[in-house]
């Protein structure tokens, strides 16, 4: 079965092009075989590329642990790499299917290869009940959230896949023996506050159009990258009056753009992504039709 590696700022996931060749008949678990990064091929989680009626493309995404989400906005602009570098649809703007319902993004080529994408992720849910949570306010807006002895400032937001945003300090961002983000995370992840689990980015804001965050995803743990909690976080800025509608955000594994549009009330992100290597995985009931590069 071929794959493609890709990532966006060092979220990677692998890539299965279900349009040229069948899905797999376990997504779940062959997410959690292929995510291995000891044992298989090592990422935070499997992406299929899938034939779409309303769309260029449709993503399905699966976490390292094996749970689907509604999305993933590094994912996404890699997809959108996909079909263009692979030639199943060669437009600068794309339309691609997700679990947040169809969404737009915007091409940058370099010698003829997708280089930056910009994702329209639309517009912010902000309802509790949809995010979900169970923090008052629609949306939680620098409610309490009580964890592991500690108390945080908490905003919710949802961009198809619900975020929390907590400003804290520099202790979350130190490196050492003691990781205050891997302590901290998963306790927040799975509080009682969030039915669905949760996103979670650990913020310190520079000035009012620049922040740095780091992430623990939802299913995946720590990553260098995560779309639409960078998205979470602008919005979050917004509603707490930390940040302006257009901030740059610096993630371990790069930096993204980010604008909420007063206009359209959408979140619009950029950033690069990066097709890694591809390869044969292992498995005898499924075969790929595809030519190599």
């Amino acid at each position: 079965m071929r794959f493609t590696k890709m990532h966006g700022n060092g979220n990677d996931y692998v890539y299965l092009d279900c349009i040229r060749n069948p899905p797999p008949p376990d997504p779940a678990a062959l997410s959690r075989a292929m995510s291995d990064r000891h044992f298989g091929i090592g990422s935070d989680g499997l992406i299929l590329i899938c034939p779409s009626e309303r769309a260029d493309a449709r993503m399905r995404m699966f976490n390292a642990d094996g749970s689907e989400s509604e999305m993933c906005g590094n994912g996404l602009r890699c997809v959108a790499k996909y079909v263009y570098d692979h030639g199943i649809c060669r437009k600068p703007r794309l339309a691609i299917e997700t679990g947040r319902g169809v969404l737009t993004v915007d091409l940058e080529l370099t010698a003829g290869r997708v280089s930056r994408v910009t994702v329209n992720l639309g517009e912010p849910i902000l309802k509790s009940a949809l995010i979900p949570t169970t923090l008052p306010g629609d949306p939680p807006v620098n409610a309490c959230l009580a964890v592991g002895g500690t108390t945080f400032t908490a905003t919710c937001v949802s961009m198809g896949n619900p975020h929390v945003v907590l400003y804290v300090g520099d202790e979350f961002f130190r490196s050492g023996e003691r990781d205050r983000v891997a302590e901290f995370g998963p306790l927040i992840e799975t509080a009682p506050e969030f039915p669905r689990r949760v996103n979670v980015h650990f913020v310190k804001v520079h000035s009012p159009s620049e922040v740095t965050m780091r992430t623990w995803e939802r299913g995946s743990g720590i990553t260098l990258a995560c779309g639409t909690g960078a998205a979470a976080v602008c919005v979050a800025g917004v509603l707490t009056g930390r940040t302006a509608r257009r901030v740059l955000a610096h993630l371990p594994g790069g930096d993204l753009e980010l604008h909420w549009s007063q206009s359209d009330n959408c979140v619009y992100k950029t950033g690069p992504a990066t097709e890694v290597f591809w390869g044969e995985w292992p498995d005898p009931t499924a075969g790929s039709r595809d030519e190599d590069p």
